[in-house]
Parts: C-alpha cells; structure tokens; sequence
C-alpha cells in the first residue's frame, strides 16, 4: 500500500513513461525512454553500452509485466502501476529497489560514465537527469543530497539507495 507521497511520485513517473497521455503505459514505452536516453547520450541502440541499456529498461518492463499478469502487448493502467510498485518495490524496500532497479541503474551508469570510472560525476549527472525528462535545475541539489559519502562521485549503489528512497518518501529531491 502506497502513502500520499509514494503515489505523487508514483503518478509523475508514470506520466514520465506515458508520453502519450492515453493512461496506459506498456512495453513500448519504456523502450522508448530507453531509446531518449540513448539519443541523448548520441550512443547507438546497437553498441555494447546501448543494448545493456535497451535490454535492462525491457527486462524490467517484463518482469513488472510478469508480476502483473501482463500478456504480449498488454499494458498497464495508473492504479494497476501504482499497486503493482507498492508490491514489488515499495513493500519490498531496499531488496525491492535492488531486484527490480539497479540492472537499470547500472546500464545507465555505465552509459553516463564516460570517463570510466564506474562512477558518475555531477556533469555526468546532469545529462542523465536531462536525458529522462527531469527539471536540469534539480541536477545539483540532487547530487548533493544522493552523494552519501561527499566524494563528488556517485556510485550504483549510491543511486539504487536514493531511488529507493525518494519513493519511500524519505528523500525530497527530483530525481524522475
């Protein structure tokens, strides 16, 4: 079950993945996130970095699917999303976030990683927060408040925490 904030932030990144506006969101959608981040990183679908990305947004997407019960080419509503979430993220808590979201986080880190560090510096950052739709102003106050250690990097773990807990409600940055 989702409290008033974990439903806000549930409801904006539906929206985020519903670019259409029609209340439903499927497979497609998220492959179509995948695809902006790719763009806005100029990395082609087909290199190493871009199909770990294309294959961790889709495998999340099938596996959230499988949960709900989802067949091919199914999608889902706001209030199945928001109840499926709560089950298998939010109610989950960290393990939750872990399961389901750092292959995402990681592909996505070592695509902003672009000097090779395993790590994501705060320009690094900004393009990623730019990349999915998120404000770019919020950039800085986010990686401040994620970078847990202050070492000016941020690691997967780092973010895999800070997803978890903004949408628990115990984080109030933006960061989808």
């Amino acid at each position: 079950m989702t409290n008033a904030v974990q439903e806000e932030r549930l409801q904006r990144r539906f929206q985020l993945w519903d670019r259409d506006g029609d209340g439903r969101i499927d497979r497609s959608d998220w492959e179509n996130e995948a695809q902006r981040i790719l763009r806005a990183f100029e990395t082609a679908p087909s290199s190493d970095r871009g199909e770990a990305v294309l294959t961790a947004y889709l495998s999340m997407w099938d596996y959230l699917a499988g949960h709900a019960g989802i067949e091919d080419g199914g999608s889902l509503g706001f209030d199945q999303f928001r109840d499926l979430a709560g089950r298998q993220l939010l109610d989950r808590g960290p393990e939750g976030f872990d399961e389901v979201l750092r292959p995402t986080i990681g592909s996505i880190v070592g695509l902003c990683d672009t000097d090779g560090d395993g790590q994501v510096d705060p320009e690094e950052f900004r393009s990623w927060i730019r990349a999915i739709g998120s404000p770019e102003e919020t950039a800085e106050t986010a990686f401040q408040a994620i970078d847990a250690d202050g070492d000016g990097k941020l690691t997967v773990e780092e973010l895999v925490q800070a997803v978890h807990k903004y949408h628990a409600g115990e984080l109030d940055v933006a960061l989808l």
